[in-house]
């Protein structure tokens, strides 16, 4: 069902680092560099430009896991691109190696999983926890 999608996929996703991105904004810290959580956003968004565009309709990915590092600052108007590479695959578990780089150089890294969910189930199931329900 998922044929298309094989080990060696990647995508990428880009950010222009603004005043709304960085620690200070975002309470992760008071300096104006971008924000651990932008970073991670913007792997994971890379992630999801792998993949998720090569699922049947109703089915996408949902993120489980994170292991990363921000090793660099990164000011305000430097751009940003992270890039994912479809690593492994375990049934529906997908392995992600993310990076993300600015001109400077590498700026963070890591690994991150996704799962393959069909939507219309995995929105009625957090309907249903929303409700009090298990």
């Amino acid at each position: 069902m998922f044929d298309a999608i094989s080990v060696g996929a990647t995508g990428t996703k880009k950010l222009t680092v603004a005043a709304e991105h960085t620690a200070a904004a975002w309470g992760s810290g008071l300096l104006d560099v971008l924000s651990t959580p932008h970073m991670v956003a913007l792997m994971e968004g890379a992630a999801v430009n792998a993949v998720d565009p090569l699922l049947p309709d109703g089915f996408r990915t949902v993120g489980t896991r994170l292991d990363v590092s921000h090793v660099a600052a990164t000011p305000v108007g430097q751009e940003v691109t992270a890039r994912a590479e479809l690593i492994a695959i375990d049934g529906r578990r997908l392995v992600f190696r993310v990076e993300a780089t600015s001109g400077a150089g590498v700026i963070g890294e890591g690994t991150h999983e996704r799962f393959i969910i069909e939507v219309e189930r995995f929105m009625a199931r957090a309907a249903a926890r929303a409700q009090g329900e298990r």
